[in-house]
């Protein structure tokens, strides 16, 4: 049997997720996570369950004990992505970048 992976993500990042060709069910609430978690489980055809970090933790302990006491799905939490530090980079990124062109590191103004 054929086992399918199934994602629980945020709004913000489910495009990414459905562009890469997975089935993604968007939980717009936190407090959505743990009944989504619950039924994606019970579905006997799904192997692997991908789930950003900051869903999980919202999810209760018992439905997450609940779900840990099974062999199927295997649950796989994924990193909730941090917009602000990309911003907060972009500077030192350009900096890396310069320097890796023309061997030494530039100081920007």
């Amino acid at each position: 049997m054929s086992w399918r992976v199934r994602v629980l993500a945020s709004t913000a990042t489910s495009s990414g997720y459905r562009l890469a060709g997975l089935t993604v069910e968007e939980v717009g609430n936190r407090a959505d996570a743990g009944d989504r978690l619950a039924a994606a489980a019970a579905d006997s055809g799904v192997g692997i369950i991908l789930v950003e970090q900051r869903l999980l933790d919202a999810v209760p302990p018992a439905v997450r004990r609940a779900v840990d006491r099974r062999p199927l799905p295997i649950i796989v939490p994924i990193p909730t992505p941090n917009w602000t530090h990309a911003a907060s980079d972009a500077e030192s990124y350009i900096v890396e970048l310069l320097r890796r062109a023309i061997g030494y590191r530039v100081r920007l103004q």
